[in-house]
């Protein structure tokens, strides 16, 4: 088992977070940790310039990145943010899947993306639209929050809770269960939904902050491998990330 984020989690290749609970901490630690590491997302994604040495405004992905790498032989830092357009005054909008494909064949580092939104929210399942994932992912991560465990399926905590009562099996406003996340998180229609044949899925359960949280984090886990009858979850990293600490690695 390790304490570091950039072991237990993946960092190599195109890396898509989805899900809700620390889908931006992901990215955020993960990219200040790493070499040469650039942050993009498909979806919108808030104002993160204080998270990253720089961020480029341009629809061009490829050309912008050219131009920071060349930079970056006079001193300039990594991580580099790209995204191609300013929305409003608090949050960016994403590039097109197809266009962090182009980018992530150009980089010779990780690329870390936000593919899908949450609303602030501890947990979630995706409708018919999400999540927005490049058909050249290496690896996608669903995450959850341990936090959402015993608190009612209502949009209070859950962004779409009527997703995950079908995908769980239970009615809103019951009180949400670790069997219930851990079967979100492995469903097809949840946390593995439109992840690549080819990739990795990698879930990790956030917010573990104390043993009360990493004995949910543990039950979550194994409902989440127990309910994977595919086989697609690698492993289930349990963590702390806006402590920027791993509790455990919990392999398939």
């Amino acid at each position: 088992m390790t304490n570091a984020p950039e072991e237990a989690l993946p960092t190599e290749g195109l890396v898509c977070v989805v899900g809700a609970g620390g889908k931006k901490t992901t990215l955020y630690t993960l990219a200040n940790r790493l070499d040469r590491a650039v942050v993009s997302a498909t979806v919108r994604i808030p104002i993160f310039d204080d998270h990253v040495a720089r961020v480029v405004v341009d629809r061009d992905a490829v050309a912008a990145l050219e131009r920071h790498a060349a930079d970056a032989d006079i001193g300039v830092d990594w991580p580099l943010g790209l995204v191609p357009e300013q929305e409003r005054d608090d949050r960016y909008l994403g590039y097109d899947p197809s266009v962090v494909d182009d980018l992530a064949g150009a980089h010779d580092g990780p690329v870390l993306v936000k593919a899908d939104g949450a609303r602030m929210r501890e947990f979630k399942a995706p409708d018919d639209r999400e999540p927005q994932i490049p058909d050249g992912a290496d690896t996608v991560v669903p995450i959850a929050s341990a936090h959402v465990v015993g608190e009612p399926l209502t949009d209070a905590v859950v962004h779409r809770p009527e997703r995950v009562a079908a995908i769980a099996g239970i009615d809103e406003g019951d009180e949400v269960t670790a069997e219930a996340v851990g079967r979100v998180l492995a469903s097809p229609d949840g946390g593995l939904k439109d992840v690549p044949a080819d990739a990795e899925a990698v879930a990790l359960v956030n917010k573990v902050d104390d043993a009360d949280d990493e004995a949910v984090a543990r039950e979550i886990a194994r409902a989440a491998l127990d309910a994977d009858g595919a086989g697609r979850i690698d492993r289930v990293v349990l963590a702390a990330l806006g402590e920027g600490r791993v509790v455990d690695v919990i392999d398939a």
